[in-house]
């Protein structure tokens, strides 16, 4: 936290000859005294938005340690809201940033939680902001979503406003089947605007939804099975891809997208056993994150196969 500067009121009532040297005596005393109180200095300015920008950029970076993780969030917050309204662009790049953010967060909690889905809930928002400062998309959103989506060309605020929102169909099964369809749309824009944005993430998440959703509500597996090999070869040193596919194509799931089985043992395990053996690359968050779910898939693979 940040403390602001203290200046002097606009309106002060007109001073008395001889008070000035009292009056400054008094309030170096009460500064003296807030910094010893507070343990702050009451002379600290708010940082620049050049500042703010190189401390985002660096908790980015570092993001795989929780605690640098919200204080990146904090500081593109605190970023955006320093921002020219009339800056779109910037804007733009910074509600994405914060709708990947939130989206990322979750990773660091056991799963399922409030926090989790206070998290999703603002990471959707951001994205959804951001998608709203193309013209065309907030003109269409509410009367047609499907061709509001249309006119996005942000891969980025697609994406992660649909990871988002899709981790909250996931919390809520049944909500989640009603959604389904917007959140597929938002995946297929992503696809046809850049279908190798961010280690080709689109065709993994797609491909596992499609894979776990019943065929009636707009499931497909064989489409599924498809985007997921179309994600690796896209991008293969994006480990998660890997892992994704070693999950949805080597388990098998009930109605709800839970693991209820094995259907290939041996795929699963070779895969898995890949993805630990390979380093941490270009991806420093997402294949560590990897290398965590790849262990706890190969341990439910154990539950499964005794």
């Amino acid at each position: 936290m940040h403390t602001r500067s203290l200046r002097a009121g606009e309106n002060a009532p007109t001073r008395r000859p001889g008070d000035s040297l009292l009056r400054g005596l008094f309030f170096v005393a009460g500064l003296f005294a807030a910094c010893v109180l507070f343990g702050v200095s009451a002379f600290a300015e708010e940082p620049s938005l050049s500042e703010l920008i190189a401390d985002a950029r660096s908790a980015f970076e570092e993001r795989f340690a929780q605690e640098r993780m919200f204080e990146a969030i904090a500081a593109y917050e605190s970023i955006l809201a320093q921002l020219d309204p009339s800056r779109t662009q910037s804007a733009s790049f910074v509600l994405d940033r914060l709708a990947q953010l939130c989206y990322e967060a979750t990773t660091f909690s056991p799963g399922n939680t409030e926090e989790d889905r206070a998290l999703f809930e603002r990471g959707k928002a951001y994205g959804l902001r951001s998608l709203r400062l193309n013209p065309e998309f907030a003109q269409n959103e509410d009367d047609d979503f499907a061709a509001a989506v249309a006119h996005a060309t942000d891969p980025a605020a697609l994406l992660w406003t649909a990871d988002n929102w899709g981790a909250l169909c996931g919390m809520n099964p049944i909500e989640g089947l009603l959604q389904f369809g917007k959140v597929r749309t938002l995946y297929e824009r992503c696809l046809a605007v850049d279908e190798s944005y961010w280690g080709a993430s689109a065709h993994n998440a797609l491909g596992a939804m499609l894979v776990v959703t019943p065929g009636p509500f707009g499931g497909d597996p064989e489409a599924g099975i498809a985007h997921l090999e179309t994600a690796v070869a896209l991008a293969p040193d994006y480990l998660l891809n890997r892992v994704v596919r070693a999950q949805y194509w080597g388990f098998s799931f009930d109605f709800f997208g839970r693991i209820d089985g094995v259907r290939d043992a041996a795929f699963i395990s070779s895969e898995l056993c890949a993805v630990l053996d390979a380093p941490v690359g270009d991806w420093p968050f997402w294949n560590r994150e990897a290398h965590r779910e790849a262990e706890i898939l190969l341990r439910k693979l154990e539950e499964l196969t005794p």
